[in-house]
């Protein structure tokens, strides 16, 4: 079924939304957490989409959380160097092409180093305009990145669409007061506003007043 949503503005998760990181993600954090002593289960749930202290400190409630900072930097410097298996999701290279001329923002939790070296990696196209872990206060699930993109922007929360995949990444969407377009297979059972299995399906047309995402 096609749905059609009007919109002045999109921002786009990259890890899980514009690239396919999941094998090294995994791999790295399934590897910080086995000494601890951790149930990978459980890790697998927290890290995808957060800021890597915050996952840290989640998984190691008891923990300074000083720690967790000099290791979540070790960590981005581990993850920024290790792009093996890093790919493209279906569609992504056409729908940054198509929002070339329109507003439109990378909002990751990320740092600048491990977004570029993602992207490049996948072969895509970092758009103009990027907020990274460098550039707020609050991980995922919080809103503070999707409200900074969309100020940045010039566009009301509400006129803007996000493309997500993470619960965390979902939730902060949906608390910034966005449309949420949740990417990928797991996507759907975190309530997004709408669920794609990937980009390949979203079309984008020009309006006198924003433009129309098309979804099918």
């Amino acid at each position: 079924m096609t749905q059609s949503i009007l919109t002045r503005a999109v921002l786009l998760d990259m890890d899980g939304t514009l690239v396919d990181s999941t094998a090294v993600v995994e791999r790295l954090w399934l590897a910080w957490a086995e000494p601890h002593g951790l149930d990978p289960q459980r890790v697998l749930e927290v890290v995808h989409g957060r800021q890597g202290h915050q996952s840290m400190a989640i998984l190691l409630p008891e923990r300074d959380h000083a720690i967790n900072l000099v290791e979540n930097q070790e960590m981005l410097d581990r993850e920024s160097a290790d792009v093996e298996g890093v790919v493209a999701i279906g569609g992504a290279q056409q729908l940054l092409t198509s929002l070339a001329q329109h507003p439109h923002a990378i909002v990751t939790s990320a740092d600048v180093a491990l977004m570029t070296a993602r992207m490049d990696a996948a072969g895509l196209a970092i758009p103009e305009l990027a907020i990274t872990a460098e550039s707020v206060s609050a991980s995922k699930p919080h809103p503070e990145g999707f409200l900074k993109g969309a100020a940045l922007l010039g566009v009301e929360p509400a006129d803007c669409v996000v493309f997500e995949d993470s619960p965390a990444g979902i939730q902060a969407g949906l608390a910034a007061g966005m449309i949420v377009i949740g990417v990928g297979p797991h996507a759907a059972a975190n309530n997004p506003t709408y669920a794609v299995a990937d980009l390949t399906d979203i079309t984008i047309i020009e309006r006198e007043d924003g433009f129309e995402l098309t979804i099918g």
